[in-house]
């Protein structure tokens, strides 16, 4: 049993965790940390593991919304009562969201892959850094009820960039929502219920690349390690970053951006 892998398998979980809701590309950050490591580039499994691992925390973190969205949309398909309608059109404003990222995800996955370099990364996260920056003191006044389909359609070109390597998903999409009108709130919740899709696609899609992973046996128990790492930060991480929200700090993610993106040009 290699304790040292185990050890650095862990951290880096823990830094997917923490990275994985907040503004700050979860994916720069896990290359940064294994590149510190000398771990090198983590494979596919790796990321379908540790993504899994936050879908999970998100999906329990929001379970009462996305319970009460699925039987309010089920109702209203039933019956057409107006009471259910808000609810309907919200999970169509997910669908919605969803289409851009996913298009572009299955179009542009293998040159994604190919362009990653530190200084990629490094300057995704100006860009993230200056765009958090330009909407500090902005809150909208959309709530779920005032949100349209082009401002779904608008968060989900934002997902859809965020498929760049070091730029945010979740910086992306709260960037874009608040840009459009959307509340605080509502953005960091319409955020994270676009990332739901998002995630378990890419589990589903790269499922047979787990099943194919040739050294699984090897890696059980660091990976399993990672996991158990990535789904109990994801959850803190996220509990924190929704205090963060609350009190409309976001500007101190630009600050963390632009730190980080200058420290990776000059030692990397």
């Amino acid at each position: 049993m290699d304790i040292i892998l185990i050890i650095k398998m862990i951290i880096i979980g823990l830094v997917q965790g923490f990275t994985e809701p907040i503004p700050v590309s979860s994916s720069g950050h896990v290359m940064i940390a294994s590149q510190i490591l000398g771990l090198g580039e983590q494979g596919f499994t790796f990321a379908i593991l540790t993504n899994t691992a936050s879908l999970l925390a998100i999906l329990f973190i929001y379970r009462k919304d996305i319970l009460r969205l699925a039987y309010n949309t089920i109702q209203y398909l039933k019956t057409k009562d107006n009471k259910y309608k808000n609810d309907f059109r919200f999970v169509c404003f997910i669908i919605i969201g969803t289409i851009p990222a996913g298009v572009l995800g299955v179009l542009l996955s293998d040159f994604i892959a190919a362009n990653v370099s530190m200084a990629t990364i490094a300057i995704m996260l100006f860009v993230t850094g200056i765009a958090l920056w330009l909407i500090r003191n902005r809150n909208g006044v959309k709530g779920e009820a005032d949100i349209t389909a082009k401002d779904a359609f608008l968060v989900g070109l934002g997902q859809a960039i965020a498929l760049a390597p070091g730029i945010s998903r979740s910086g992306a999409t709260i960037i874009s929502s608040i840009a459009v009108g959307i509340k605080q709130e509502t953005a960091l919740r319409f955020s994270f219920l676009l990332y739901i899709p998002v995630s378990l696609g890419g589990v589903i899609l790269g499922f047979s690349d787990f099943i194919g992973e040739p050294n699984k046996a090897e890696l059980a128990l660091p990976y399993l390690s990672a996991f158990i790492a990535t789904l109990i930060m994801s959850y803190l991480a996220m509990k924190w970053f929704m205090g963060i929200m609350k009190k409309g700090k976001l500007v101190y993610f630009t600050y963390y951006c632009f730190i980080v993106g200058i420290l990776l040009l000059i030692f990397f």
